[in-house]
């Protein structure tokens, strides 16, 4: 045999496990990290996008809810996880771009995590509990001035996308509400149905229904353009806020040190199954718009967004949470 020949084939049994790993991915089932509890927006997003994900690789996708610190137990579970792309998360904006300004978490987004891609996008809504007596937001504003301290809103966690949609409401309408932080979206409603609290900024396929059902009344979308599945539903332009543009993300990520062939192999997957027009149909339903996007871009825009967020808090006076 040649010398070019013996390099060829060393070359050949050196990179031949990799390339067998990228034919043979997935080869068993994929564990889907949603860091909330079931029920709410990221739960609702992982599971229609996982459904599809497991058509396409003849592999089952498991859901592991794992909520708790705003989204930053489960998103610490994935750095943690082997880096073999068979344990990877579906993670909103708060616990990517937003935790780390807030609070200590074990976790740094870009060193400890692989970003595969961009999924969704969606705008917050202002709600209130059937019992308050505002149909607007001129109204809600009156009120909470006519009630400093007294009333409230509850959010996703401390440093949630939701608490800082309600602090910067605050800083608009110069009103004092107070902060109720809840575990994730689903036992925030639960306490909104029960009029426990009275207001909150959340996602808006969790709210759909109870608007629907005339639970919960629709203030405003924190979005530049009504949406078309609450086209009644004013943004916050339209009634004198437009500086409370809020939209929470979602995105796919792995283990940090997961193999590019790897997290190219999940990135052609992820987006395969979110170009489903089966998919597209069902977020379009629940308000979501369909990303999609390349790691390298998703990088930038998790680095473009914590910076972003990083200004809100600041300019807005929360305090880190110790």
């Amino acid at each position: 045999m040649t010398i070019i020949g013996r390099l060829l084939t060393g070359l050949m049994l050196l990179f031949a496990p990799a390339l067998a790993q990228a034919q043979e991915y997935p080869a068993r089932p994929i564990k889907l990290i949603v860091p909330f509890p079931a029920g709410g927006p990221n739960d609702i997003i992982a599971r229609i996008v996982g459904q599809r994900i497991s058509e396409l690789t003849k592999q089952p996708v498991i859901i592991d809810n794992r909520g708790g610190q705003s989204g930053a137990l489960g998103t610490d579970a994935v750095a943690k996880a082997a880096p073999d792309g068979y344990t990877i998360g579906i993670v909103n904006c708060g616990a990517l771009a937003i935790n780390q300004s807030m609070e200590k978490v074990a976790y740094e987004t870009l060193r400890d995590l692989a970003p595969v891609t961009l999924v969704v996008t969606v705008p917050e809504m202002l709600v209130v509990a059937s019992n308050v007596p505002a149909n607007n937001m001129s109204e809600l504003v009156a009120l909470a001035k006519a009630q400093p301290g007294k009333l409230n809103f509850a959010s996703t966690g401390p440093g949630s996308l939701p608490h800082l949609a309600g602090e910067l409401l605050k800083q608009t309408a110069k009103i004092d509400i107070v902060h109720v932080p809840y575990r994730g979206a689903a036992p925030a409603i639960n306490d909104l149905l029960g009029q426990q609290v009275q207001m909150a900024f959340l996602d808006l396929p969790v709210l759909l229904p109870h608007i629907k059902a005339g639970t919960l009344r629709p203030i405003a979308l924190g979005a530049p353009q009504r949406s078309p599945t609450a086209p009644d539903v004013p943004t916050t332009a339209e009634v004198g806020m437009p500086d409370i543009l809020i939209e929470n993300w979602y995105g796919m990520v792995a283990p940090a040190k997961t193999p590019d062939n790897i997290i190219a192999a999940l990135n052609r997957i992820a987006n395969e199954a979110m170009a489903d027009p089966s998919v597209k149909e069902k977020l379009a339903d629940q308000g979501l718009t369909v990303a999609g996007d390349t790691p390298e871009h998703f990088r930038g825009y998790i680095e473009a967004e914590t910076k972003k967020w990083a200004r809100v808090i600041k300019d807005s006076g929360v305090e880190m949470t110790k």
